[in-house]
């Protein structure tokens, strides 16, 4: 059934459940493409990868390739990774320095904003071409802008600035850079990337989802329980262990000691189910001692102590992003095909903090991002099954309505699960899907 206009739409979300379709059906996913990773303002980047001019990374909005620059004037753009002349990708590398981006074909040549400034054979050209046309450069996306160090891009023209599209879960982003002692944070130590076939949504609706570990983590959870504490002296084994032990806590825990927040456009963040130790840097622990020291130093005793207090987990930015502050975790969701979705896990350093919990960073990403980690090979399983299952021809509905009866209003003008196994998160991101989905 084609979808002509918004009602058509609108009639694959109703109260609690959402039509299998939403995540099966390639015409859906061409609609989110243009009208979500279009429209929406999406993050292409941090500030501490090109600290120079004329650093870049490239990187995606949706599907387009584009490339993160910083000009000679020290100004920040986001163009599209493709030559005027015949089309070609410019720029091959993952990031580096350049003074021009020169493409492999033609020679035709770029400075860092996007702007052609040469062509060879130019003379063998028609009398309109003109290279000074903004037609002829690699394009820049309209607008761009920056958080705390955190870059974003939208490919519309007109729209709600960063902040508005931000709202509350601004303060998910001040919580990851406040944690530092010099107030800064720089993106470091490499990159996981890895795939699976499915959707791109299911990748959001699971890091916010309190009821699953205790099924989809249930072997590691019972190995991590028969596991010798005094086998492991790197703390890498520790880390594991603990990690997949707290997986699986009880319901009761669950429901009654954290939450799950959610707020306008799609965004929520789950508080955090770890005891005081934190897994990656007891608060006994001989280095966390000395990043206290620092940060007090830095920011007094009452704002280390307000910054500490902070316990998130997973805070979702949508459309494309997910990020743990305390564990200095960043995941970036670049949808493929409507069953195919690749996502990168960077991780960030502390600057001022010790050397040693950046490694503790470092050792949780393996542990909880990397592509053989105990937690992620779970997860990548249950997408594979759902990419299956929402294919099959089976039922047509699925249902997202656990706590529809429980939310209640949040302070901030979001709305709160009574207990963190509410799909509160994923009717509220489908809220912002139809805004995307049926606006003008």
């Amino acid at each position: 059934m084609p979808l002509d206009n918004a009602a058509d739409i609108s009639s694959l979300i109703q109260p609690g459940r959402v039509h299998r379709r939403v995540y099966a059906d390639p015409e859906i996913f061409e609609l989110e493409m243009e009208r979500i990773f279009d429209r929406a303002w999406i993050y292409v980047g941090h500030e501490s990868q090109i600290k120079n001019p004329g650093d870049f990374v490239t990187t995606r909005i949706g599907r387009r390739p584009m490339v993160l620059t910083r000009h000679s004037d020290g100004g920040i753009h986001v163009i599209h990774n493709q030559c005027a002349h015949r089309g070609a990708l410019v720029v091959a590398e993952d990031s580096g320095n350049a003074e021009e981006f020169v493409c492999c074909y033609h020679g035709w040549a770029y400075d860092t904003t996007g702007k052609l400034i040469r062509v060879p054979l130019q003379h063998g050209y028609p009398a309109h071409f003109n290279p000074e046309d903004p037609s002829t450069a690699m394009v820049r996306a309209p607008r761009v802008e920056s958080y705390r160090g955190f870059i974003f891009a939208s490919l519309a023209k007109d729209g709600p600035n960063l902040t508005d599209h931000l709202g509350y879960m601004a303060t998910s982003f001040d919580d990851m850079v406040d944690r530092a002692p010099d107030g800064e944070i720089e993106i470091a130590g490499g990159v996981f990337k890895h795939a699976f076939d499915g959707n791109w949504k299911l990748y959001l609706e699971n890091l916010c989802d309190a009821a699953h570990p205790l099924f989809v983590h249930e072997s590691s959870i019972e190995a991590a329980r028969e596991q010798d504490d005094e086998v492991h002296t790197d703390g890498t084994g520790e880390i594991a262990v603990r990690q997949m032990r707290q997986n699986g806590a009880p319901y009761k825990m669950w429901q009654e000691q954290i939450g799950i927040w959610t707020y306008p456009n799609g965004h929520s963040f789950l508080g955090d189910y770890h005891d005081d130790e934190k897994l990656v840097a007891a608060r006994r622990d001989d280095v966390f001692a000395e990043y206290i020291a620092a940060l007090e130093n830095r920011k007094g005793p009452e704002e280390a102590k307000r910054i500490l207090e902070v316990t998130r987990w997973n805070s979702n930015v949508y459309p494309n992003i997910s990020f743990m502050s305390q564990f200095r975790q960043f995941r970036v969701v670049h949808p493929i095909s409507v069953d195919r979705t690749e996502v990168c896990n960077y991780m960030f350093r502390m600057k001022g903090a010790p050397e040693k919990m950046f490694e503790d960073t470092v050792a949780f990403s393996n542990v909880t991002n990397g592509t053989g980690s105990l937690v992620l090979t779970d997860d990548l399983e249950t997408y594979g099954r759902i990419g299956v299952g929402v294919t099959s021809g089976g039922a047509d509905w699925i249902e997202v309505g656990r706590g529809y009866q429980t939310d209640s209003p949040d302070e901030h003008g979001g709305k709160q699960g009574k207990d963190s196994t509410s799909e509160v998160y994923i009717r509220n991101m489908y809220d912002a899907w139809l805004d995307y989905m049926t606006a003008a």
